[in-house]
């Protein structure tokens, strides 16, 4: 695995996809070969100001943590942990988090290590060398390592309860399809999504998968938040979360923090979600629910 950069600077940075590019190699790929730190950071553009969420050390401090936690399990057991408290560590509009320079960075210029140990693949049994695919390092939101946690705790929390952020990370298909879907931008869709699977009608990741394709497919032409509207949106409780970052300190380790003090998603507009999608997933596709149902009679 890729070691640990040698050469950490005190503050975080932004660096561009073409910069990005050119340290790709297939030597860190592999895990084989380091990054350059200090020829990368001649490259890398300084976050302006002086905002205690730009300090590096908090931000590498998890990903040790994250590894170590983990080090004797899958490491897809990470996300769950890493997601909520890198959301509470860098503290981030969504102006901010859609900057891909700022992932770049966390990727190359901080934690390259801990890209390839989360994101290597398992070793095949024809002895071919594996690889990370690029697009861990440097690639869109619902992709690249540190850009997905992100937005699934940004998409997934409710108000300022991660709890259901666990939820969705414990299940790599919440990550890799429904994370991409535009329909969980509304919120009590998402928020219905994991009801279902916090209550068992949903366990699987073929029906996760599934259940996502239903949604996704329903929202072509019924709106969500018609039907289940949303509560108002009121920037200043992310604003206040955003500065109370110069004081707040390193997040907790072994109890989820806080995020920032939205209304949570109205509970009667969940639940209508959850009874509506509960009748979708019925009449969902899943593959070899049907042969398990003839096997059952």
């Amino acid at each position: 695995m890729t070691d640990k950069p040698a050469h950490l600077p005190e503050r975080l940075a932004l660096l561009s996809d073409l910069n990005a590019a050119s340290y790709l190699t297939e030597g860190l790929l592999a895990g084989k070969e380091n990054v350059p730190a200090i020829a990368l950071s001649k490259v890398a553009e300084p976050l302006a100001g002086d905002q205690m969420r730009a300090e590096l050390g908090p931000v590498r401090d998890l990903f040790e943590e994250a590894m170590y936690r983990c080090r004797d399990e899958k490491p897809t057991k990470a996300d769950a942990w890493l997601a909520p408290r890198l959301h509470a560590t860098v503290r981030l509009d969504r102006r901010e988090a859609a900057d891909r320079r700022r992932w770049n960075y966390l990727a190359l210029g901080v934690a390259p290590d801990y890209v390839t140990w989360r994101h290597m693949p398992e070793p095949k049994q024809d002895g071919k060398a594996q690889m990370v695919t690029a697009n861990r390092f440097r690639g869109a939101h619902h992709t690249q390592a540190f850009a997905r946690l992100w937005w699934a705790a940004e998409l997934f929390r409710n108000g300022p309860d991660y709890g259901p952020v666990v939820t969705a990370c414990t299940h790599q298909d919440m990550l890799n399809t429904v994370l991409r879907l535009d329909a969980i931008d509304h919120r009590p869709t998402a928020q219905a999504m994991l009801r279902l699977i916090e209550r068992g009608t949903v366990r699987t990741g073929r029906e996760i998968n599934a259940l996502a394709s239903a949604v996704n497919t329903s929202a072509a032409t019924l709106m969500y938040d018609v039907i289940a509207p949303d509560a108002e949106r009121d920037g200043e409780p992310l604003r206040q979360w955003i500065e109370a970052s110069e004081w707040a300190g390193p997040v907790t380790l072994d109890i989820l923090p806080e995020g920032p003090d939205d209304a949570p998603a109205p509970e009667e507009s969940v639940d209508r979600l959850v009874d509506y999608f509960s009748e979708l997933f019925e009449d969902a596709r899943v593959r070899g629910r049907a042969e398990k149902a003839s096997e059952d009679v």
